[in-house]
């Protein structure tokens, strides 16, 4: 059986249209409720991000949810590996997130964890999809769910962060930016960094639902850069809206990307001798990447691109490391998924340990030229499997000879075709994308 609702990263869509809406959350509620009430006695812990719709969204789960008999514990506003970390810690059943991560305020959607923070298994997905399609009932009044704030989240997940790095870690003398992205990082990414030392400037940090990843946090990092420059900040770091995602940025006002950031913590567990098998990245990571972790002796996989299949490859292989270059970072030597704060405490602790800033430590990777070009599409059939847009890919890999690479894929979250091209020479790259996206969008239309 195939799933209806669920994608790669939970359920998405835009706020009032289908399935987003309050009814289907009210629907789904009860549906998961009714799952998970199968697996024993029911503990739900239900968390989400700072945009509007999450304050609706979050009744009509709670409704549902309760009236399947589960109880539930609200976190309010928090990053979505915070809910992960908590789903453990409160012995919880599940933890459901609120949260359209990095996308605009008018999105939203839902994602599922385990009891044991990771991603729900493909069977109970299923069920609760079987369970959308039939007719919604509630249990008898005296099993009723019951409803209860959890009201020092904030502070165990600050802690908890805290404790990825050795005991008695001090950050003194490093001036860090951080911007929030006006979203669920606003409380406790702050504290975090200040309690361990840093002196912190805090960019995009009041909410108001309407404003979360609107021209800041990693997704627009014009705001940043320039703060870092003005502040005369050792770094910057940006969160995404659901704090699962961190780009850094150097003392020069650089960006350092995912790719960069993976480097620095894996050579950093290396060199420690607490590196255990080798780094997981996906089909987008640069191929500088995977040159630098050669250079090291470090074995390289690419999983598809997505955290789920990240994190599905890590497990296959037993390692502790693995990333996107968007952001998406996992250190599974600390939590179940990614963790923008844990990844970024992790890169500040490589360069307290080798006494050296953001700029010079990631010279060792030297990006390949990659040029990545989106392209909206309508719906209907995909333009990727248009004969033409075969033909031109496979002419463009063919002319590149072995020097570079294209991938053409499309987006799991929005209505997009990302077309990317790499290779050494960056003036080939750019032309031979703008070809292909061009095509693409022709197709489309």
């Amino acid at each position: 059986m195939s799933k209806k609702y669920f994608g790669t990263d939970g359920i998405r869509g835009r706020v009032g249209e289908y399935p987003i809406t309050p009814d289907f959350m009210l629907k789904l509620g009860w549906a998961a409720g009714m799952a998970f009430r199968r697996m024993g006695a029911c503990k739900v812990l239900v968390g989400k991000d700072t945009r509007i719709s999450g304050y609706m969204f979050e009744s009509a789960l709670e409704a549902g949810l309760t009236s399947a008999g589960a109880d539930v514990m609200l976190l309010g506003p928090m990053p979505t590996p915070a809910i992960a970390y908590l789903s453990r810690t409160f012995q919880a059943e599940a933890g459901i997130v609120i949260s359209a991560s990095h996308n605009p305020h008018d999105d939203n959607g839902i994602k599922f964890f385990s009891g044991k923070g990771t991603k729900l298994p493909d069977e109970l997905e299923l069920m609760i999809e079987e369970l959308l399609d039939t007719p919604m009932t509630v249990v008898e009044s005296s099993k009723i769910g019951k409803v209860s704030r959890i009201n020092d989240a904030s502070g165990r997940y600050i802690e908890f962060c805290k404790s990825s790095v050795p005991t008695g870690t001090n950050f003194a003398g490093l001036k860090i930016v951080i911007d929030c992205a006006h979203g669920a990082t606003y409380k406790v990414a702050p504290s975090v960094f200040r309690e361990l030392g840093a002196e912190v400037v805090v960019l995009s940090a009041q909410p108001n639902g309407l404003n979360i990843n609107d021209n800041c946090g990693s997704t627009h990092m014009g705001q940043l850069q320039a703060a870092v420059l003005a502040e005369h900040a050792d770094l910057g770091i940006a969160f995404d809206g659901d704090g699962d995602r961190v780009l850094m940025v150097d003392h020069t006002g650089a960006i350092v990307d995912g790719d960069d950031l993976l480097f620095i913590i894996a050579r950093d567990l290396q060199e420690r001798g607490k590196l255990q098998g080798g780094v997981v990245g996906t089909l987008m990571s640069n191929l500088g990447l995977e040159l630098a972790l050669a250079d090291l002796s470090i074995p390289f996989v690419r999983a598809n691109v997505g955290d789920r299949y990240v994190i599905a490859e890590l497990l296959e292989r037993n390692w502790l490391v693995g990333g996107e270059n968007s952001g998406h970072i996992v250190c599974f030597n600390h939590t179940t998924t990614g963790d923008a704060i844990i990844a970024a405490l992790q890169v500040l602790m490589a360069l307290k340990t080798r006494n050296e800033g953001l700029a010079l430590a990631r010279q060792a990777l030297r990006k390949c030229p990659q040029v990545l070009i989106n392209v909206r599409f309508g719906g209907g059939e995909s333009p990727l499997e248009h004969p033409a847009v075969k033909e031109a890919s496979a002419r463009v890999t063919q002319a590149m000879a072995g020097r570079g690479r294209v991938l053409l894929r499309k987006s799991g979250t929005e209505p997009l075709v990302r077309v990317m091209v790499e290779g050494e020479d960056a003036t080939q790259v750019r032309s031979y994308a703008e070809e292909l996206a061009k095509l693409v969008t022709e197709v489309s239309a």
